[in-house]
């Protein structure tokens, strides 16, 4: 006896798909509507969990080599968190292309509530030194390229005004309490011995990726541009060779000049008046007025 199985194959028209398609999007705009967003519950969420703590702060900036210095900014983990509060939005990202010298990324972040809809493409090379990546590096490297656009997407449609105030909040919680010299040294040496055990660089490679000539010379800010640097070069947007050996040269300056700096970081980090009026013997006259309208500030 034989067995037979009849398959049956249904040919659905383009037209079906679409209305499928327009009927999901239909329903899903008609719930946003309904549904609309808190904006100022959803500000709120994104700091509270960008500041949830010192590792999920420190997902949220990346750093790339652009023209010879660090470009920073709010990384593809910030923009993801921003999606999730933010609500009513339909986000998607997919390799569109690869050729023999590029894979392609495209992502759409679509606003139901607003209606508006911004497609971000993002291209990768997939060439190194050896010739054309493999199939498995060449996968790595279109998942990289669909975080990257799909961040570019979604922090074009999401206000620039609460990208920015997340973004803060979240380069606050990186750096920690670096109010006076101790905790700053203590915080500086933490990163600096992090990123040479994670990605074997030497310290004069980490000095050269922000323009510095010398440890003691690291600030808080640059603090942040170099843990960014750490993050971009996990998500694909850089790669060691290029954040640490691309050769931005570290800045030559006077002994003067390296104490004025030192000595603005000092005004520009302190917490309140106790702090700054500790320093103030050291401030020099072309710093008084920053000086006095930091002080005036704690006063307010």
């Amino acid at each position: 006896m034989e067995n037979s199985t009849n398959e049956i194959i249904e040919d659905v028209s383009p037209q079906i798909v679409y209305l499928q398609d327009k009927a999901a999007i239909d329903m899903q705009i008609a719930t946003a509507k309904a549904y609309p967003r808190n904006i100022k519950r959803s500000l709120d969420n994104a700091i509270a969990i960008v500041t949830m703590d010192q590792e999920t702060a420190k997902t949220c900036t990346y750093s790339v080599p652009r023209g010879g210095k660090p470009i920073t900014g709010p990384s593809v983990h910030l923009a993801k968190i921003l999606s999730q509060v933010w609500g009513n939005l339909r986000i998607e990202s997919k390799v569109v292309s690869i050729d023999n010298k590029q894979v392609t990324s495209e992502a759409v972040c679509f606003d139901l509530e607003n209606n508006l809809a911004i497609k971000a493409q993002v291209k990768r090379s997939i060439m190194g030194k050896t010739g054309r990546y493999s199939d498995d590096m060449i996968t790595v490297t279109g998942n990289a390229a669909n975080s990257i656009a799909l961040r570019n997407a979604v922090l074009s449609v999401i206000p620039r005004a609460i990208v920015d105030k997340v973004y803060a909040a979240a380069k606050q919680a990186i750096t920690g309490d670096v109010s006076d010299e101790a905790k700053l040294i203590a915080r500086r040496k933490q990163v600096v011995d992090g990123l040479k055990d994670t990605f074997s660089v030497t310290e004069q490679e980490i000095l050269g990726a922000i323009g510095k000539a010398a440890i003691t010379h690291i600030t808080s800010d640059d603090l942040v541009v170099l843990i960014g640097i750490g993050t971009a070069i996990k998500d694909g947007d850089t790669t060691i060779e290029q954040a640490f050996r691309g050769g931005i040269k570290p800045q030559t300056k006077t002994p003067q000049e390296i104490e004025a700096e030192r000595i603005m970081h000092l005004i520009n980090d302190a917490d309140s008046a106790d702090t700054l009026e500790k320093i103030r013997q050291y401030v020099m006259p072309a710093q008084m007025e920053t000086f006095n309208a930091k002080l005036k500030s704690f006063e307010s």
